[in-house]
């Protein structure tokens, strides 16, 4: 069995090719720009390039902080929200009626899932749902 016996290396091979590519780069831009302005100064493709590279890397950076910032806050959030979480245990909401004199009634089933006794004190939210229609 007779096999090809050239060695070829990626690395070296990418390598190779981005030195290459450099230099026509280097050469394009050089080239571009006298033809575009002739009487101006001379452009430096190296310096743009540097530039280019320098606000790349604040824009990386900046993106980096603010997502950073942004995870802080929704961690947070989470955080707070777990806290929150054994309050809501403690919470009910049922649908009752008003009664006579503006009263109104706690199920059984309620008190005894809460553990609320007589004397108990509770703090009420009140949600209209639908009024009473008016016979007339």
């Amino acid at each position: 069995m007779s096999g090809n016996s050239y060695q070829y290396n990626p690395a070296e091979m990418f390598k190779e090719w981005i030195q290459k590519s450099g230099k026509a780069q280097t050469e394009f831009m050089k080239n571009f720009s006298s033809m575009m302005n002739p009487q101006s100064q001379q452009f430096d493709p190296l310096g743009t390039l540097k530039e280019i590279s320098n606000k790349t890397v604040e824009a990386q950076s900046n993106f980096m902080e603010n997502l950073g910032s942004m995870q802080s806050k929704g961690m947070n959030k989470m955080f707070n929200m777990a806290q929150m979480m054994p309050n809501f245990l403690t919470w009910g909401a049922y649908k009752t009626t008003v009664g006579s004199n503006g009263r109104i009634s706690i199920p059984e089933a309620e008190r005894d899932a809460l553990g609320l006794k007589e004397g108990d004190l509770v703090q009420v939210v009140i949600l209209p749902i639908e009024k009473k229609s008016k016979r007339g």
